[in-house]
């Protein structure tokens, strides 16, 4: 394929993924009403995506085994940010969850420039400041503090700066190709699930019936979502600049909102709007420069 082909196929992946995600919280919500309810059910889904990722991966056992500790270790932390993310869903609104996912860029941006030292353009200070004044305005709507509300929210608050953390370590050292990015992602997001769903609710018992039900859902889910289309993104990724694919992600806030407002009647304030559109700005400011850089390189 040329080059315009496969930069058009990934821009339609990152996209798919995007909505793909926003509609992420309605088979994690339908396992909790089959009675996996907190991290029980994102351990499964969790889970069946590893072992489905397992045959496919360890034909590239030996890239693994010679893969960086530091490349590994970062992966996997994206997979347990991602599973405070899915149980976030149980806990809080479906837009608020999702609009406090997409904070990351500010974390990642303070974390590149406090811990990292690399350079941090003028407009990604401004990032950070709109970023941190639309959570503000978000969280505090109807006149309350502006802190997350509930164990939801801070899920999701602290998903997306673990998030932060392992997008850098992957970004520094990671070279590991998709489908075992895929399955050490999946492990590290199903050791993450094992250590919080005890402490969120008890071992679940199951109705007979309902147990074929739970393990079919799992599977579609683990397999779509976690397997099918986590390593489409990671394709994807590599062949496209970082601002269009954070771009293009961002449509997993409108597909989130919308099939939360239609299938769950959950509705935003509107400073929740604003709050939430400030964040989204803070995602575009964020990435601008690297666009803004490239089209100066390639003149």
């Amino acid at each position: 394929m040329s080059t315009g082909t496969i930069s058009l196929l990934a821009s339609l992946i990152t996209l798919w993924t995007g909505f793909f995600w926003g509609a992420y919280w309605l088979p994690v919500r339908a396992l909790a009403d089959l009675g996996l309810v907190g991290a029980w059910g994102t351990l499964a889904i969790t889970l069946a995506a590893a072992g489905l990722l397992f045959p496919f991966a360890m034909a590239r056992r030996r890239e693994l085994a010679g893969s960086n500790p530091l490349a590994l270790a970062s992966v996997a932390l994206g997979g347990a940010a991602f599973a405070l993310y899915s149980v976030g869903f149980l806990y809080g609104r479906v837009a608020i969850i999702i609009l406090l996912w997409f904070l990351s860029p500010v974390w990642s941006t303070l974390i590149g420039r406090y811990v990292m030292g690399w350079p941090t353009p003028p407009l990604r200070l401004a990032a950070i400041v709109v970023g941190l004044v639309g959570l503000a305005v978000m969280l505090g709507a109807g006149g309350q503090v502006p802190l997350p509300r509930g164990a939801g929210e801070w899920m999701s608050l602290a998903g997306g700066v673990i998030w932060s953390v392992s997008t850098t370590g992957i970004r520094a050292k990671s070279n590991i190709s998709p489908i075992p990015a895929a399955l050490v992602f999946a492990g590290g997001a199903a050791l993450a699930a094992l250590m919080l769903a005890p402490l969120l609710g008890p071992l679940p018992r199951l109705a007979a019936d309902d147990i074929a039900k739970a393990v079919g859902l799992a599977l579609a889910t683990g397999g779509l979502w976690w397997g099918a289309s986590v390593a489409g993104l990671m394709w994807a990724a590599t062949r496209l600049d970082p601002s269009r694919v954070a771009i293009l992600l961002m449509t997993e806030v409108l597909a989130g909102a919308l099939s939360a407002a239609f299938l769950a009647h959950e509705q935003l304030r509107p400073s929740e709007v604003l709050g939430g559109a400030m964040v989204l700005c803070a995602g575009v400011l964020e990435v601008w420069p690297v666009r803004r850089a490239q089209r100066d390189a390639s003149a």
